[in-house]
C-alpha cells in the first residue's frame, strides 16, 4: 500500500528545491555564457541582412517541467523495486524445489524437480490468459472481477493512481504507482506460489500429468476468485475491510486448502502407516538441499513481503524497510521456537522442524507485515514456531500424509497470521487516503471489529477453495487418474513418469547402512 498524501508532500518538496536552483541559476549574470559565446564574425558576415529572425520558442515552463521529470523518476524508481522484489519471489522456487526434494526420497527427486520447475511455466499462462482479469476486473464488492478482456489487455492507463488521473478496468490495484506490466508480473509470481504450495503435500505418489493439470485449474478459476475478494476490491475487501498485507490467506491459504484435499484424496504413501494406524516416519534423502532451499526461501521472502509495498519513493523506503524487519525478526524467533519445541516433544532438536519453523515464520508475519511492530512480530514468529510442530503431528496422527510439512506451514499459520491482522494491527488504518487499510487490532483498543472481519474471511476463503479444489482434483481422478501405481510408487516415480534417475551411478544405500 502506498501513503499518497506522504508521497505527494515529498514531490512538491523536491520540485520547490530544484525550481528555486534553477531560477537562481537563471538569474546569474555569468550563466550561460560558456555554452553560448558570441558567434564569429564571419559567420555573422555570411548570415543574410534580410533574413527574418527566428521565431521565438515558447517558454517552457519550469515548474511543469520539474514536475514531469519528477513523477517519471518516482514511476522509475518503484518499477525497479517491485521488479527486484518480483524476481526475488520468482527464484524461491529454487527454494521450494529444494526443500521438497530433500524432504522426500531419492527415488522421486526428479518427479519433484520437474514438478516445481514446470509448475511456474503453467501458471503463468493460465494467469496470462485469464487469471489476471478474473483477478483485478472491475467489480468493487462483486464475487469475480470483470476487465471484459483476456490476457490482461482492458483499458489502463497506469502508473496513473487511483484517484489521480486513473482511467481503466483495474481500478483495485491502481493504488500502485507502477506501470501495468509491472503489477502483472508481480501478481503473476505470487500465483505461481499458491500452486507450488500444493506440490509438496502429494509429493511422491501423484501422476505428473494430473499434478499439472490441477496446477493449471487453479491458477485460472480457484486462486484468483479468492484474490478478487481479497485484493481485487472485491466482497471480503469492500464488504468486510478484510485485510491480507502480502498474502497470508490470498496466496498461502489458499494453497494449503488445496494441499489439504489433494493430500486426503491422494491418501498416504505405501508404508506412511502400520498396522492400529501407527505412524512411520519416512526420512526425507537429502538434509543439506533441504537447508538450502529454506535459505533460498528466507532470502526471497524479503521481495515477498517488502515488495508488496509496490513502492520506496513515497516515503524514502521507511514502509518496505520496516516490513523486512519484522519478517526477519518473525522468521528467527520462529526457527528458535519450532526447534525448542521439537526438542521438548521429540527429545531431540528435529532439523526439518527448524527449517519448517522458520518457514511457518515467514507465513505467519505475511498477512500483517506492514501493519505491526517489530516487538508483535516477534511474538507472531514465536506462535508460528510452536504451531508447526504440534500441526505437523496432529495432521500425521489424524491419517494425513504430507510429506513436507506443507499444511501446517502454509495453511495452519496461514491462518494465524490472517488473524493476527485483527489482534496486532498497532493503528487504525482504515481511513488511509485512496489505499484504506485495516482497524486497530484487538490488542490495541479496537475492539473484535477487524478479528470478525479477518474470521470471515478465512471461512469464506477456506468453504470455496476446499470446495472448488476436491472437485477439481475428482474430475481429474476420474478423468485421467490422480495416483501412480503401486509397482511405480514403491520403484520411485524418477524412474516411472520421467525415465530419469537424480543420483544415476551412486549407490544411495549400501548393507548395514
Amino acid at each position: 500500500m502506498t501513503d499518497c498524501m506522504g508521497f505527494v508532500r515529498m514531490r512538491w518538496a523536491l520540485m520547490t528545491v530544484l525550481a528555486a536552483s534553477f531560477m537562481a541559476l537563471a538569474a546569474s549574470p555569468g550563466w550561460g555564457q560558456d555554452a553560448a559565446a558570441e558567434p564569429a564574425p564571419a559567420a555573422a558576415e555570411a548570415a543574410p541582412a534580410e533574413a527574418a529572425p527566428a521565431e521565438a520558442a515558447a517558454p517552457v515552463d519550469p515548474i511543469a517541467a520539474l514536475t514531469a521529470q519528477t513523477t517519471k523518476l518516482a514511476v522509475g524508481i518503484d518499477t525497479i523495486w517491485v521488479m527486484v522484489c518480483g524476481m526475488l519471489v520468482f527464484f524461491m522456487n529454487l527454494g521450494f524445489g529444494c526443500v521438497e526434494s530433500g524432504f522426500c526420497r531419492a527415488k522421486n527427486c526428479v518427479n519433484i524437480l520437474s514438478k516445481n520447475f514446470i509448475v511456474f511455466a503453467v501458471c503463468t499462462l493460465g494467469y496470462w490468459l485469464i487469471g489476471w482479469d478474473l483477478m483485478f476486473g472491475a467489480g468493487d464488492g462483486e464475487l469475480i472481477g470483470n476487465s471484459g478482456a483476456f490476457m490482461a489487455q482492458g483499458a489502463d492507463n497506469s502508473p496513473a493512481q487511483a484517484t489521480l488521473g486513473y482511467e481503466g478496468v483495474y481500478g483495485s490495484i491502481a493504488w500502485a504507482t507502477v506501470p501495468l506490466w509491472c503489477k502483472f508480473f508481480f501478481q503473476l509470481v505470487f500465483a505461481g506460489t499458491a500452486a507450488t504450495i500444493v506440490s509438496g503435500s502429494v509429493a511422491e505418489r501423484i501422476k505428473y500429468h494430473s499434478f499439472i493439470a490441477f496446477s493449471f485449474i487453479l491458477v485460472t478459476v480457484i486462486y484468483p476468485v479468492t484474490g478478487h475478494w481479497v485484493w481485487g476490491f472485491g466482497y471480503l475487501g469492500a464488504k468486510w475491510n478484510f485485510w491480507d498485507f502480502a498474502g497470508c490467506t490470498a496466496v498461502h491459504s489458499v494453497g494449503g486448502w488445496a494441499a489439504l484435499t489433494g493430500a486426503i484424496i491422494l491418501g498416504p504413501r505405501l508404508g506412511k502407516y502400520g498396522p492400529g494406524g501407527k505412524v512411520n516416519a519416512i526420512p526425507g534423502h537429502n538434509m543439506m538441499a533441504a537447508f538450502i532451499g529454506c535459505l533460498v526461501l528466507w532470502f526471497g521472502w524479503f521481495g515477498f513481503n517488502p515488495g508488496s509495498t509496490f513502492s520506496i519513493a513515497a516515503d524514502g523506503g521507511s514502509m518496505a524497510a520496516l516490513v523486512a524487519v519484522n519478517t526477519n525478526l518473525s522468521a528467527a524467533l520462529a526457527t528458535i521456537t519450532s526447534t525448542i519445541t521439537a526438542w521438548i516433544l521429540l527429545g531431540k532438536p528435529d532439523y526439518g522442524m527448524t527449517l519448517n519453523g522458520c518457514l511457518a515464520g515467514l507465513v505467519g508475519i505475511t498477512a500483517s507485515a506492514y501493519f505491526t511492530s517489530p516487538m508483535c512480530s516477534a511474538i507472531i514468529g514465536a506462535v508460528s514456531g510452536v504451531l508447526v510442530v504440534v500441526s505437523v503431528m496432529a495432521i500425521d496422527r489424524l491419517g494425513v500424509d504430507d510429506p513436507v510439512g506443507a499444511i501446517s506451514v502454509h495453511l495452519v499459520n496461514g491462518i494465524w497470521g490472517t488473524l493476527c491482522v485483527g489482534l496486532f494491527t498497532t493503528t487504525d488504518l482504515s481511513a488511509t487516503a485512496i489505499t484504506g487499510g485495516p482497524a486497530a487490532g484487538l490488542f490495541f483498543g479496537g475492539g473484535t471489529k477487524q478479528l470478525i472481519a479477518q474470521l470471515v474471511g478465512i471461512g469464506m476463503v477456506g468453504a470455496y477453495v476446499l470446495i472448488t479444489s476436491t472437485i477439481a482434483w475428482l474430475v481429474i481422478k476420474a478423468v485421467f487418474g490422480l495416483r501412480v501405481g503401486k509397482e511405480e510408487e514403491l520403484e520411485g516415480l524418477d524412474l516411472g513418469e520421467h525415465g530419469n534417475e537424480a543420483y544415476h551411478g551412486f549407490v544411495m544405500q549400501t548393507e548395514g547402512h
